[in-house]
């Protein structure tokens, strides 16, 4: 039997707010509308885009693969932002 996560923590408290103007800025700059205040939202966005019928409240019914196409595409678009930024500071850290 699979337990239920009831929420999610950082593994560095006090990281939640930078974690979350990063994926609002990194899912604004793939085209999608963030509302700052509120960037796990997008995920709804994300979800019509991918023609998932993901909503507000109980999504029993959503398959563990449609979740995670959604899931998927903004942590994934996240992860590659972070390489990308890492492999750019090392090129810049190595320039004389």
């Amino acid at each position: 039997m699979s337990r239920r996560r009831s929420g999610r923590r950082l593994a560095v408290p006090g990281a939640e707010q930078g974690v979350n103007a990063f994926k609002a800025e990194v899912m604004r700059r793939e085209g999608y509308a963030v509302d700052p205040n509120r960037p796990d939202d997008v995920k709804y966005e994300v979800a019509k885009s991918l023609g998932v019928p993901l909503s507000p409240g109980d999504n029993g019914g959503l398959s563990t693969e449609s979740a995670g196409h959604v899931g998927g595409k903004i942590g994934g678009t996240m992860v590659r932002e972070m390489i990308r930024l890492a492999q750019e500071k090392l090129a810049n850290r190595s320039e004389p």
